[in-house]
């Protein structure tokens, strides 16, 4: 049995899974906001009640915010800034007595999608959660790549590529440099182009609804994300050429994006034609849980 955990920053998944992939198990708490000490609890108390529920003990496997150092251990570029500067994946060993694997959660969208999802029939999956920030994750052969630095797709923070006039340098990111797509290529970044533009705060999907509608502004916004989207996907093409790009995230719902991208690629790659599927993550939200328990799968 494969135990997986989603470790999110408001939210915590378990879930329990055959080797077939049939769910055993599922259960899911909020995050404890009262430090790093009680999430280690709340992972304990997570993997105690899928072994219950399921009456079997397995493997456990958890996607991350961040990443772990391959030579050190130590967590870094967590958004979920108490797991920064600290040795997760020795600190849950002893608290669960087993092996325990962590990966990134982007890493476990792919892994997730390539094993029985979207790209389960290809290669070389690339995974992109196009949510409140634009991250990656590849998968080779169903397995998570990582790469030597255990940095490997994190698209997230290379600049905003073929930028604009009017784009350049770019907004401030949170990691401290200028136009990372993760103020872009987003619902984050939706929000903030739409409220730089009108001065008004509204929501991604009430923005997106607009634009369906034919508000002219809301428009113009989506045009800009999706040629966002579409540079970074062009960027990864010439780099990876992965046989498949799988999107999950809230933006991934938005489905005129699959049908507009393609076109918009060709612009942009080093090539005279696109023809890699672009596809909705098959398992949505579970798509980074499920990717979790699926690390040991060998």
């Amino acid at each position: 049995m494969f135990i997986g955990i989603d470790w999110g920053g408001t939210k915590m998944e378990v879930i329990a899974l055959d080797r077939d992939g049939t769910t055993r198990a599922r259960h899911r708490i909020a995050t404890p906001t009262s430090g790093y000490d009680a999430c280690i609890r709340a992972v304990q108390e997570l993997v105690a009640t899928a072994e219950q529920m399921a009456g079997e003990k397995g493997t456990i496997g958890i996607g991350i915010p961040g990443s772990p150092n391959p030579r050190t251990g130590i967590v870094r570029n967590s958004n979920a800034v108490l797991l920064n500067g600290q040795p997760l994946g020795r600190d849950l060993q002893a608290a669960l007595g087993r092996d325990v694997r962590l990966a990134n959660d982007a890493n476990c969208l792919a892994v997730s999608e390539a094993v029985d999802g979207a790209g389960k029939d290809e290669h070389t999956v690339f995974g992109i959660i196009v949510g409140t920030g634009h991250g990656g994750g590849l998968a080779i052969g169903k397995h998570v790549h990582a790469g030597y630095q255990g940095i490997a797709a994190e698209i997230g923070h290379y600049p905003l590529p073929w930028m604009t006039p009017d784009e350049y340098p770019g907004h401030k990111c949170w990691c401290g440099k200028h136009g990372c797509l993760d103020m872009y290529a987003c619902g984050t970044g939706v929000e903030l182009d739409y409220r730089l533009t009108t001065g008004v705060d509204r929501r991604g999907r009430d923005i997106i609804a607009d634009k369906r509608n034919g508000e002219p502004v809301a428009t113009a916004v989506y045009t800009r994300f999706v040629d966002r989207l579409a540079r970074s996907l062009a960027l990864l093409t010439n780099v990876v050429d992965p046989d498949v790009f799988v999107l999950g995230g809230g933006m991934s719902n938005v489905d005129e994006i699959y049908d507009e991208l393609p076109d918009l690629i060709v612009k942009y790659i080093f090539g005279d034609s696109f023809e890699t599927p672009i596809r909705k993550a098959v398992h949505s939200d579970s798509s980074g849980v499920r990717g979790a328990a699926w690390l040991w799968k060998d």
